[in-house]
């Protein structure tokens, strides 16, 4: 006589219902979390894990946004999983990014500010971004010019130059994380951004703003009159 299917057989095929019903507005963070990981562990009540996870990274903004090294730290969760997990925070990265390349930055701030919230406001160490617009106001492209620590990313007012004037770039808009989550600049961005503009104006390149990236927000020069 073969065994009666598992509990969660049931329970996984009414949370698929739900979710075509009304989306994904209809279901908790640790529910779609649960979709998520069905694929990638078929053998496995997944509810105990996917709540975990929630509760270990503070949300599902921060179980997408864990580097696998804080992910692999969890019982239960193999790297099929893990890999699952990252496709879909990098699959949300692009979906924003083409989004803020669709439209001239200026009518499409908002859109701008998504991407760089969803690639940098949970990031562990400080990054700074640069994105390089046409005389269009366009993106041409962007790039992590620096990485550093937990509270400081080495930057190169040269170097910056330099990039620009190899992409024929016209402006630039500078973007940078706080990991402690205040998005504040503090006398040490003000400072690099003043030698940045004063170089940028030497090859006849614009600084648009300086954007400061946080987990309760951003912050931006231009807004706070410090450009």
């Amino acid at each position: 006589m073969q065994d009666s299917e598992p509990h969660y057989h049931g329970h996984r095929q009414r949370l698929r219902e739900r979710f075509r019903r009304a989306g994904g507005s209809g279901l908790d963070d640790y529910e779609l979390l649960e979709l998520l990981l069905y694929s990638a562990i078929p053998r496995r009540d997944v509810k105990p894990l996917a709540k975990l996870l929630i509760e270990k990274f503070d949300g599902y903004a921060g179980v997408l946004s864990a580097t696998r090294g804080d992910l692999s730290r969890i019982s239960g969760l193999g790297e099929v999983a893990i890999d699952a997990l990252q496709a879909v925070r990098e699959a949300a990265i692009r979906l924003v990014r083409e989004e803020s390349r669709a439209r001239p930055v200026l009518s499409g701030w908002q859109q701008l500010l998504d991407y760089c919230r969803a690639d940098m406001a949970r990031a562990k160490t400080e990054h700074f971004r640069l994105i390089f617009l046409d005389r269009r106001n366009r993106v041409i492209d962007d790039e992590i010019q620096q990485s550093g620590t937990v509270d400081h990313a080495p930057v190169y007012p040269r170097e910056v130059a330099r990039r620009c004037l190899e992409l024929s770039a016209t402006a630039v808009i500078l973007v940078h994380n706080h990991p402690s989550g205040d998005p504040s600049p503090s006398r040490a961005d003000i400072d690099i951004t003043r030698e940045i503009v004063k170089a940028l104006a030497a090859v006849g390149v614009a600084v648009h703003d300086h954007i400061v990236i946080g987990r309760r927000g951003h912050a931006s020069f231009k807004s706070l009159g410090l450009l």
